[in-house]
């Protein structure tokens, strides 16, 4: 981790000052048309509400109806892929009876007065599959104000009722006359605002929940190339960066000698910043060149310079003695010497790089008027425009951010330091502002000089009585805190337990009287960070493959086992049994093949799977995924199964053989040939059954991932009676059962 990044953001945030923009101040700027501007309680009461509270009167500055008839939707959180475009369209859209030709979609300029997350408010930023969860209220309510104001202005207009004007696919009509969204803008922009606009209800929705109603507002452009990335943006003048990082972390630059640097063509200056040092050239493969022949010494003093090996091993060591309190439940260790049978088990799970597609890369550049302007997928927007105010000198109203699609993120751009967004403002200051500046992390970069998954160790001791009841469950965790050090210190880690790590196995879902969880705090140099469904992705994989032990040493079906500690949770036992049903639960497989189940609930999401594999010399091949999922109310069905999908095809190369290690600390795998992501072909057949809810919606983008690991566990040890704990599954490493 980088210290002078985590001081600047922390200091940003604690001067940060947003301010509207100006395409915010009203209909008549926009040439007419109908903005609804939203405002916050006298108080800010609007910033830290849960969903479903009651919201301001003017529910967000989100609808901008113009006079061509096109409704723009403007998207506050970050598109990374998991379809947050389409899905806040939708549900503006739906309240506002739209034709779907008609909506478009752009993202938020950075202001978290306006755009903060109702979650985790007051920042504008999107994390833990929030977005679709935190909105669902707010959007539902600025789509059904501004067709209140439509209706007005079509009232006013024709001289009637409004309670008899009637709308349907983009048309305002009553008896023989009508007029479209566009025809009325001008005269709605001058109407109130409603106070408590009436919502529909779910049998009146049109486009909420259904199949093929909806597709996605970014497909064509994406994928026919318009689609614009950071990686596309060209300004004039522009040069590129690349910087050249400590290979160890926490090392920094004693001095370095660019001679042979600035003989590559191309190149037109060297820079030292805070992490490293900046060769900036007139295009990307100059700078490459260039940081190729930089001679850098480096101050290793207070870098990790330990293996990965050593750095578990320290666990271990950590893991022998009592750790935090994280959760208590009745007594564990009393209720252990009750047990008739006992299993200890060990669980490993190393570092993992985040790999999106896109590397890492942004624009920045000084205006005329002394103010910064940026392009970049930004997923934390409060937190980095006050991070570059802070290293540019300037009030943050006096930077505009332009979120663009990112191709990918999984949480790397979820940086609580603002690493890349940092060193685009300190490279473009120490370069005197002479031109706009291209920062690019090559893939290398990121693999051997970013953020990390944290390596995790887990120690469970559990036992069952004489009637295959639980006794006792003990589970000691140890791992590096995200949250410790960080701006969200004071508010996310509590007596020095962070939620993040135990999340998962201190709030299990089921109904174990006696558990008692620990953590361990790891000390290590590696920069750590949260990894799509973050603590979940091991505590998932411990929890669900422990139950499925405890259930052979009870002699009981695992399914059967599960359900009799899920009666206090109806929604994981609800999806655990469709799942089961869907999957054939208890129907034979040749040998060879194994079926395996696991229940698991994250960002409020209920999930379930059951995994099908082949183990055939040695080697696991995963056959088919079943999962069934509860996250409320569904906006896009399409969606939803898609991010299940990609959750699978995400966290089956972690299951099967990917692993960042340390050597001398530094990191081994360089990239996609050392980290192979999960490849087409050996996908599985995956199948999403969705379960109908009335709930509010939660969030989708994470919850599909913990699930994975555990149902190829558990598959493999019913084909195989070998029990996989760690991951990825090594097959060599295990015992019998």
């Amino acid at each position: 981790m980088q210290p002078q990044h985590l001081t600047v953001a922390a200091d940003a945030i604690r001067s940060y000052e947003a301010t509207r923009r100006a395409f915010l101040k009203g209909g008549a700027a926009l040439g007419g048309a109908l903005v609804v501007a939203g405002i916050v309680g006298p108080n800010g009461e609007a910033l830290a509400q849960a969903p479903g509270a009651n919201l301001p009167a003017n529910p967000g500055a989100f609808v901008r109806i113009a006079p061509d008839n096109t409704v723009t939707v403007i998207i506050k959180a970050l598109d990374k892929g998991q379809g947050v475009t389409t899905g806040l369209t939708t549900i503006v859209a739906d309240e506002l009876d739209a034709d779907w030709s008609q909506m478009r979609a752009v993202f938020a300029p950075a202001d978290h007065r306006l755009y903060n997350n109702l979650l985790f408010g007051p920042v504008q930023g999107v994390g833990g599959s929030t977005t679709i969860a935190g909105s669902w209220l707010q959007m539902r309510k600025a789509g059904a104000a501004a067709k209140q104001m439509l209706i007005a202005a079509a009232a006013a207009e024709w001289g009637v009722p409004a309670a008899d004007i009637r709308v349907a696919r983009g048309v305002v009509s009553h008896g023989g006359r009508q007029a479209t969204f566009g025809q009325l803008s001008a005269k709605a922009a001058t109407m109130p605002v409603v106070a408590d606009p009436v919502l529909k209800g779910p049998g009146d929705w049109t486009l909420i929940g259904k199949d093929g109603a909806t597709p996605r507002v970014d497909s064509v452009a994406k994928t026919s190339g318009q689609a614009t990335f950071s990686i596309d943006v060209r300004r004039p003048g522009m040069l590129t960066a690349l910087v050249a990082h400590s290979p160890k972390f926490g090392g920094r630059v004693r001095s370095f000698d660019a001679a042979e640097t600035r003989k590559v063509k191309g190149v037109v200056d060297v820079v030292e910043i805070p992490s490293g040092v900046a060769v900036v050239a007139r295009d990307t493969w100059s700078a490459m060149k260039g940081r190729d022949a930089l001679k850098v010494t480096w101050n290793f003093t207070a870098a990790e310079t330990r293996s990965s090996d050593a750095i578990m091993a320290e666990y271990k060591r950590q893991a022998a003695s009592r750790g935090l309190s994280a959760g208590r439940r009745g007594d564990a260790a009393q209720g252990l010497t009750r047990a008739a049978k006992v299993i200890e088990a060990e669980f490993e799970f190393p570092y993992l790089a985040h790999a999106p597609m896109e590397p890492l890369n942004g624009v920045i550049e000084r205006r005329a008027d002394g103010g910064i302007e940026a392009w970049a997928g930004f997923q934390f927007q409060t937190v980095e425009q006050a991070t570059v105010a802070a290293i540019c000198g300037v009030p943050a109203n006096q930077v505009q951010l332009n979120t663009l699609f990112a191709g990918g993120s999984f949480g790397r751009r979820a940086t609580p330091t603002c690493d890349y967004v940092s060193e685009m403002a300190h490279i473009l200051k120490a370069t005197g502002y002479r031109a706009p500046i291209h920062l690019v992390w090559t893939r290398e970069d990121d693999m051997q000089a970013g953020y990390y998954r944290p390596m995790v160790y887990h120690k469970v001791r559990a036992g069952v009585d004489a009637q295959g009841r639980i006794a006792g469950w003990e589970h000691r965790i140890v791992g590096k805190s995200i949250l410790i050090g960080s701006p969200f210190e004071a508010t996310m880690v509590a007596n020095g337990v962070d939620a993040t790590t135990v999340e998962g196995a201190n709030d299990t879902r089921y109904d174990i009287a006696n558990l008692n969880v620990e953590v361990h705090n790891g000390r290590e140099g590696v920069p750590v960070l949260w990894w799509r469904s973050v603590g979940h992705t091991h505590t998932g994989q411990v929890t669900e493959v422990v139950m499925d032990e405890l259930a052979q040493a009870a002699g009981k079906d695992p399914l059967a086992f599960r359900l009799d500690y899920l009666g206090k949770a109806p929604r994981d036992a609800a999806v655990l049994k469709l799942a089961a049903e869907k999957a054939g639960w208890g129907q034979p497989l040749p040998p060879g093949k194994g079926r395996g189940i696991a229940v698991h609930e994250s960002f409020r999401t209920h999930v379930a799977m059951a995994a099908e594999v082949t183990v055939d010399g040695g080697k696991v091949k995963v056959d088919r995924i079943v999962a069934a999922v509860d996250c409320g109310i569904v906006v896009n069905p399409d969606i939803v199964r898609a991010q299940i999908e990609g959750a699978v095809g995400f966290a089956l190369s972690s299951v099967l053989r990917n692993r960042l290690t340390l050597k001398e600390g530094e990191v081994q795998e360089t990239n996609f040939d050392t980290f192979e992501p999960t490849r087409m072909s050996e996908m599985p057949k995956v199948e999403v059954h969705l379960v109908a809810s009335t709930e509010p919606p939660t969030g989708i983008g994470e919850p599909g991932v913990p699930l994975v690991g555990p149902a190829i566990s558990n598959a493999v040890f019913a084909a195989t009676g070998k029990r996989p704990r760690s991951l990825p599954i090594d097959l060599n490493q295990l015992g019998g059962a």
